[in-house]
């Protein structure tokens, strides 16, 4: 089976197509930004662009050809970081851009199972392997740099994104929910059964700060680029 990168966006026979591979493209970011991943078929689209079903088939074969083109389009709507020359700051610049697309476009999270390689999706995973590249490692170990550093992105957008969702269907924020648990805590805290959970509660600060989300994202980071580190001492 094919994918649609493979194949030509223009017939090398019959009639110019009247749509373009990134109308389709923006067609279904415009449908999963406004309702979500589950909104993007074939008859939505093709309603969106104003043709009808059999003719979106001339473009496409499956959903799956509308998410890649999706992916792509979305990876190319932000410019890459500038690189630095520096490995650490490389990737962690590209963590913060790869987070940002994900809070922007939440359903990017879903689709991020497996490697993007449209042409957008193949410049970022070429900067990500750049970013490490020359330090000593083979290309197995540089994988796992980038891949792992994938996947903290992805698993802490999807924390963010869960929460948003909470605070949408209870009305509640995090600081607000905390405060309506104010006395089911102080019953927990009572039985004296989980004292490092009460030392969280009681003592950490950042849980509590009003940037906690950018914070505890950044430090993640810089525990992952730390580990990172030492792996590039020991190639070298």
């Amino acid at each position: 089976m094919d994918v649609v990168w493979s194949r030509s966006e223009r017939a090398t026979r019959g009639p110019k197509p009247a749509h373009s591979r990134a109308e389709i493209a923006a067609a279904c970011v415009s449908l999963a930004d406004a309702e979500g991943l589950d909104a993007v078929s074939m008859r939505r689209v093709a309603s969106k662009m104003g043709t009808g079903t059999t003719s979106l088939y001339r473009y496409v074969r499956s959903k799956d050809d509308l998410f890649d083109l999706m992916v792509d389009q979305v990876l190319g709507s932000e410019p890459l970081p500038t690189p630095t020359g520096y490995w650490r700051e490389d990737l962690r610049f590209l963590a913060q851009w790869k987070r940002k697309l994900m809070l922007d476009h939440p359903w990017m999270a879903e689709l991020s199972g497996r490697p993007a390689v449209g042409p957008n999706g193949l410049r970022v995973q070429e900067r990500g392997l750049r970013a490490v590249d020359g330090w000593g490692l083979s290309i197995d170990q540089m994988i796992i740099i980038v891949e792992s550093m994938d996947a903290y992105v992805q698993g802490y957008a999807l924390r963010e994104l869960a929460e948003q969702a909470a605070t949408r269907r209870s009305g509640q924020d995090l600081d607000a929910w905390m405060d309506a648990h104010e006395s089911y805590a102080r019953t927990v805290i009572e039985t004296g059964r989980f004292p490092l959970v009460t030392r969280a509660w009681l003592d950490a600060r950042e849980p509590h700060a009003a940037d906690r989300a950018e914070r505890g994202f950044h430090h993640g980071v810089d525990r992952l680029l730390d580990g990172y580190g030492v792996s590039m001492r020991h190639a070298r």
